[in-house]
């Protein structure tokens, strides 16, 4: 999806730390949460929009979505990972 030049460069918006293309685990689940409508952002709102890939910053804490390609790497846009487990549960 991204060249290694690419993701060396970018880097997490609240931790400054480097990110990485998110897992399709990973990927998967949160797609299976967000089409039940189980998944907010940062901000609070309801991630709508199915994830075509993630990076993930280098706690594996917080997704940054990709859409059309392109990272979205707003702060309040990004997806805390945690809150999977709350999903799962439920």
């Amino acid at each position: 999806m991204f060249s290694e030049e690419f993701l060396q460069i970018l880097r997490c918006p609240i931790n400054h730390g480097r990110l990485q293309l998110a897992d399709g685990n990973l990927l998967a689940q949160l797609n299976e949460a967000i089409a039940s409508g189980q998944v907010q952002n940062r901000a609070g709102g309801q991630v709508e929009q199915a994830l075509e890939g993630g990076l993930v910053d280098a706690t594996g804490a917080l997704l940054y979505p990709v859409h059309g390609g392109v990272p979205c790497l707003l702060a309040e846009e990004a997806i805390v990972v945690s809150q999977l487990d709350r999903i799962v549960k439920d």
